[in-house]
């Protein structure tokens, strides 16, 4: 559990620090449609906090998560809320979370729509490669805005 807990936290500090740098593009640049995964750099970036979200219901038995509409957040104050608001349930998690608590089992219907059984430990290493696939994307959009994206190795937290 330690290790799954400093890969998210991990996640967590270098999404704090593309937060930022996000925060200080023209929020016309946020929005505009680059023909991404999910067209803009606020989408991509509410994405990667949506599946948390939704992965968090599943962990908690919980249903805080609603539907991402992404054109709803017209501000980064909304985004730093949302962040918020998902960090910190992340955070609940994680308090309550034993390591037997790893093993325990989900039964969730996957995108080929196939019944499939998750442990909670696959679902917070899937969480940590979502963020990373998605982070990988900004950077190249970040790039082809001529862009430098933050610094994110171990070495430099």
């Amino acid at each position: 559990m330690v290790e799954i807990r400093k890969l998210i936290e991990y996640n967590e500090e270098v999404r704090h620090r593309y937060l930022a740098y996000l925060a200080r593009l023209p929020w016309e640049e946020l929005v505009m449609n680059r023909e991404a995964s999910f067209q803009s750099l606020r989408n991509i970036f509410l994405h990667t906090l949506n599946v948390i979200d939704y992965w968090l219901d599943v962990l908690l038995d919980e249903q805080l998560c609603v539907e991402m509409r992404y054109d709803d957040y017209v501000s980064m104050g909304e985004i730093y809320e949302y962040i918020g608001h998902v960090e910190n349930r992340l955070r609940t998690y994680f308090t309550s979370l034993s390591f037997d608590g790893l093993a325990k089992k989900y039964v969730r219907t996957n995108d080929l729509n196939n019944i499939v059984e998750v442990t909670a430990e696959d679902v917070l290493v899937h969480l940590f490669e979502e963020e990373v696939h998605h982070r990988g994307e900004l950077i190249a959009l970040i790039w082809q805005m001529g862009g430098e994206p933050p610094i994110m190795g171990w070495k430099y937290l």
